[in-house]
């Protein structure tokens, strides 16, 4: 027995075992997975710091292309605690958080929860220390015995027994554990809780191996413990934050107290009576948060006045005690808790560096499948970016810079086709610059002027012009391509056939081989030589021509009115001239339709047996546009209302009312109709007699819907609609659709009649347009469109379907590269919980990319880039961008204009007016074969109507920021351009200086845009 009460005091027993069993639990980063590696389970510790989430994280990259680069390996012995339910013994971490690193290893973005905490046991006030004691743990601070387990008390332990059980829900069981042993419920038990003697029991065991992890004297453990009690203090949840912990974070959270001020007021000596009322308060608001804990949610919520008074009385036993000074705890006891409201206002991120912040979180929530930046922010874990985040600061404080008047006229952006100085901060940029590497694309730059978390670059549609001629341009070539494989082979008579049968494409592809047979036939060498030759094709540039695409008539201008007669596709996309590129969207359309099985003489033969499928298919498709159109001005309607709308539309005459009132209620009783008529008719019927027969004559029964509609001159659909919201009050969009099958049909049986033959074959070519531009979709989804549809429309050929500056990028990155896709990575590298048993380093696997262009095409295409640069619409940009050797470096893009307007038309289709809906322009641009990108300016939108910049504006830009460029193209000390530590300090004189052909020396280019659209 004497030996036990020994054993109970002394711990030398149980100093030994631990520390044996201690000393061989450990563990080491190695090489490659561990598939031996034990992660913990849902302790709210793990939960929060993402250790418990580890195996669905490594899942959900390596899915994604991510492998695991090095990961811990545990000790046998470690490993086998583990297997058994143990927490591991090792230095926890007192405060954790989100990192983000860009290249050379600049900090980017940092987050830690806590954020206020105890670095060590010397910073913390003995007042605070002896609070959290006197609660808690009296006797963990008893340095008589340096070998004691302080994870086990017995008088504790035994009252712990007693009293499980008997304690209400959320409250922990009064003197029922000690501090050590409740760290490793607070961070390591399900739900923070002790569910049983077996949760007690492992977590005893697991603060006993941890407190001997460094030996048999536990003094230092001990002290640490105190540190990490209050560091790590559960506090609820505060609203507009989350949950909080430790006592810093709640200090600042709950009371609105500064963390370092208080714990300034604990240690200062008392020289005054204000004195003792400072240190009263930050003493009684130290204390308080220390017993909020054992019921935070209601002690911190409802119970605040119960809190205070229980504050109270443990100030009042602590002085009574010799705890604290008896003056103290008097000024304590007057001082009153008074609870912050709001949490104070986070930070805002610098600009230079917010926009990389929150793409890089955003992609990080994809990768890891937890969108929640909440969550995102309290994971133990480090990424490293390739982003280059002093030329990202820089590029962001030029592009921010323009929203200010006074810069535009220096940096030489004021004038034609650029700004007029007016409202400079309407306007908004965007910037991306990538780099291409032997197994990665890296992003080094993506930024943006635009206030706010929207990434322009990634997340928007825009209308970027004629930056789509290139992905056209690209079909086109790509059809050329298939042509010269399948036909290069056939007989002169089978090439003839085609040159007088085929689509355009295939006609002048067959030309060519009957032309130049020897030379187009040869293997590789041919295929050279027929896109050569395709890029040398002339189309027509004229603008008098009406073109029937998207279901109607459209006229399309050039940006220039000079554009005419024929021209070379090549000096089409040099001088970016649209009538050209849109004859060859209609080539590209026309080719497509002619592959479609089963159609061949569709629109020459009126008994052809597909077109009753197309017609129908049609009239399905614009039934369910019109029910769209009409169904907002009745979704919300009662049945009362529904008729009142349904009155008016008939403008109150007497049949057209009767002819709505018979088709939207057809079982509606003479009553009904008559007491309608009255309500609404001018001049309704005299007697009895004329409203029968009124009643009578437009009856279902004797006419169809469409000639009751068009006595009502209201769009039979309409009507339908009306009557089926009128009897199915709510009816959902998916019923609409259903129950209105039949009718869409019957509402087009003018349609079918054979005299209908020319309108009928406008409807049949509207479907197979439509069809056709399934496969050029799949073609622009090959080489990185991002969309999951094109508007089946010509003008898709100059920027209608809308394109996003990141996937311009990919695609400047393709061509540069010779046809390979190497879509960019923005996180390279993640590493998970370092230091502790559960590390585990995930790097992005080696890519050889995919090829997407053959490399004929792409070199067609490179050259044809290179060309606009250096002759064309983007000549701004030539010899802006300098190399190591002091060299300008080649560069090639495409600039392009988008104009959006809601347009308005009258009869005969007649433009009577439009209005702005947005202005773009972009510059997609490659910078020898491994830098590439976009450069974007674009206002939404009615204030777009007052602005006439077109892509000069962004090629501008792109001079404006070669200095960023070169940065990340020429790291090195040697740069012909120094790099300086100043954010956006630039030489801007020296890059306005590049030699640059002016404007007036391009003949023609620059004029007044189109009323219609402008794109250049």
């Amino acid at each position: 027995m004497l030996l036990a009460v020994l054993e109970m005091r002394t711990s030398y027993i149980q100093s030994q075992l631990f520390s044996h069993l201690a000393g061989r639990m450990h563990f080491s980063l190695g090489d490659g997975a561990n598939d031996n590696i034990v992660f913990p389970g849902h302790g709210p510790f793990d939960r929060r710091l993402g250790y418990a989430r580890l195996p669905d994280y490594i899942e959900s990259l390596t899915r994604k292309g991510y492998a695991i680069e090095k990961q811990a390996r545990t000790s046998p012995t470690l490993r086998a605690f583990q297997n058994l339910g143990g927490f591991p013994p090792y230095r926890e971490k007192a405060s954790a958080g989100l990192t983000l690193v860009g290249d050379k290893g600049r900090p980017i973005f940092s987050y830690r929860d806590p954020t206020h905490v105890y670095a060590s046991y010397a910073e913390v006030p003995d007042l605070a220390v002896r609070s959290l004691l006197f609660v808690e743990n009296r006797e963990l601070l008893n340095l008589r015995h340096p070998r004691r387990n302080p994870a086990v008390e017995w008088d504790r332990l035994g009252l712990a027994l007693v009293s499980f059980g008997a304690r209400a829900d959320g409250e922990r069981s009064p003197g029922g554990s000690t501090i050590a042993t409740q760290m490793e419920k607070l961070r390591h038990s399900p739900e923070g809780r002790t569910t049983g003697a077996i949760e007690k029991l492992r977590q005893m065991t697991s603060a006993s191996l941890r407190a001997y992890n460094s030996g048999l004297n536990t003094i230092a453990f001990r002290k640490q413990t105190v540190v990490d009690a209050l560091n790590l203090i559960p506090l609820a949840g505060f609203p507009g934050h989350g949950e909080v912990t430790g006592l810093g974070d709640g200090l600042q959270l709950w009371y609105g107290a500064d963390f370092a001020s208080v714990n300034r007021e604990l240690r200062t000596p008392v020289r005054s009576m204000s004195d003792w009322g400072r240190k009263g308060l930050a003493l009684k608001q130290v204390l308080s948060l220390v017993i909020a804990q054992r019921r935070p949610a209601y002690y911190l919520g409802k119970g605040r006045a119960e809190l205070e008074a229980l504050t109270e009385s443990y100030l009042r036993l602590m002085a009574s005690e010799g705890v604290i000074q008896p003056e103290l705890g008097d000024a304590a006891v007057a001082a009153r808790l008074r609870f912050n409201k709001s949490p104070p206002a986070p930070a805002p991120l610098p600009d230079s560096i917010a926009k990389a912040a929150n793409a890089l979180r955003v992609d990080l929530g994809k990768l890891i499948e937890t969108p929640s930046f909440y969550d995102l922010h309290r994971l133990d874990l480090t990424v490293d970016t390739a982003i280059d985040k002093k030329a990202q600061g820089e590029a962001t404080a030029l592009l921010r810079s323009l929203k200010q008047p006074g810069r535009l006229s220096e940096l030489g952006l004021i004038g034609p086709r650029m700004l007029g100085g007016d409202a400079p901060a309407q306007v908004n940029y965007s910037f991306t610059l990538y780099e291409r590497g032997p197994d990665a694309t890296h992003v080094r730059i993506r930024t943006d002027s635009l206030d706010g978390p929207l990434d322009v670059n990634a997340g928007t549609k825009l209308e970027l012009g004629s930056t789509a001629k290139v992905r056209t341009l690209i079909t086109y070539l790509d059809i050329i391509a298939d042509l010269h494989g399948k036909l290069r082979g056939q007989s002169t008579e089978q090439l003839t056939r085609l040159t007088e049968r085929g689509d355009a494409l295939t006609a002048w592809v067959a030309g060519e081989l009957l032309e130049k047979g020897d030379i187009l036939k040869r293997g590789g060498g041919g295929l050279a030589a027929i896109i050569d030759a395709a890029m040398e094709k002339e189309y027509s540039a004229g603008t008098g021509e009406r073109f029937f695409t998207a279901g109607g008539m459209h006229r399309f201008a050039n940006f220039s009115r000079r554009d005419g007669g024929m021209m070379t596709v090549s000096h089409a996309l040099q001088q970016s001239v649209n009538l050209v590129f849109i004859r060859m969207m209609r080539d590209i359309v026309d080719y497509h339709i002619a592959r479609i099985p089963g159609t061949e003489g569709i629109l020459e033969n009126p008994d052809h047996p597909a077109r009753r499928e197309y017609l129908r298919r049609f009239i399905d498709m614009e039934g369910r546009q019109y029910l769209a159109r009409f169904l907002p001005a009745y979704r919300d309607l009662n049945q009362a209302a529904i008729l009142d709308h349904v009155a008016e539309g008939a403008k109150f005459l007497r049949p057209r009312l009767a002819a709505a009132f018979r088709t939207v209620l057809p079982q509606g009783d003479i009553d009904q109709f008559s007491a309608f008529i009255h309500r609404w008719a001018t001049h309704p019927p005299m007697n009895d007699d004329g409203m029968r027969d009124l009643y009578e004559t437009y009856a279902p029964d004797r006419l169809d819907l469409a000639d009751r509609s068009y006595i009502a001159d209201i769009h039979p659909l309409e009507l339908w609609l009306a009557g089926y919201l009128y009897s199915h009050p709510g009816a959902s969009w998916r019923d609409i659709v259903a129950a209105g099958a039949d009718v869409r049909q019957e509402s087009y049986r003018w349609l079918l009649k054979p005299n209908r033959f020319a309108a009928q074959n406008r409807r049949i070519r509207t479907m197979l347009e439509q069809q056709a531009f399934i496969p050029i979709h799949k073609d622009w989804q090959r080489v990185g469109y991002p969309f999951e549809a094109l508007i089946p429309s010509y003008a898709t050929a100059i920027g209608t379907s809308g394109d996003r500056p990141d996937a311009l990028a990919e695609l400047m990155g393709i061509i540069a590269s010779g046809g390979y896709r190497l879509a960019p990575r923005l996180i390279e590298r993640l590493h998970f919980a370092e230091g502790t048993p559960y590390e585990t380093i995930v790097t992005a696997k080696p890519e050889k990319g995919e090829r997407v262009l053959r490399p004929e095409i792409a070199a067609a295409v490179r050259r044809g880039l290179i060309d606009v640069v250096e002759n064309g619409t983007a000549r701004r940009a030539y010899e802006a961008v300098v190399g190591p050797d002091g060299k300008p470096i080649t560069i090639g893009g495409k600039t392009g204009t988008g104009d959006n307007r809601e347009q308005r038309y009258g009869p005969g289709h007649r433009l009577v007016g439009s209005e702005a809906r947005s202005r773009t322009a972009t510059f997609a641009f490659f910078i020898g074969d491994r830098y590439f990108g976009t450069v974007t300016a674009f206002v939404e939108g009615s204030a777009a109507s007052h602005y006439r910049f077109t892509s000069a504006l962004p090629a501008q830009l792109f001079k404006l920021l070669a200095p960023v460029t070169e940065q990340v193209i020429r790291p090195s000390a040697n740069s012909v351009r120094a790099e300086t530590e100043k954010t956006a300090d630039f030489d801007w004189s020296a890059a306005l200086a590049r030699p640059h052909l002016p404007d007036t020396a391009l003949p023609g280019f620059f004029r007044s845009p189109s009323l219609l659209m402008t794109f250049d």
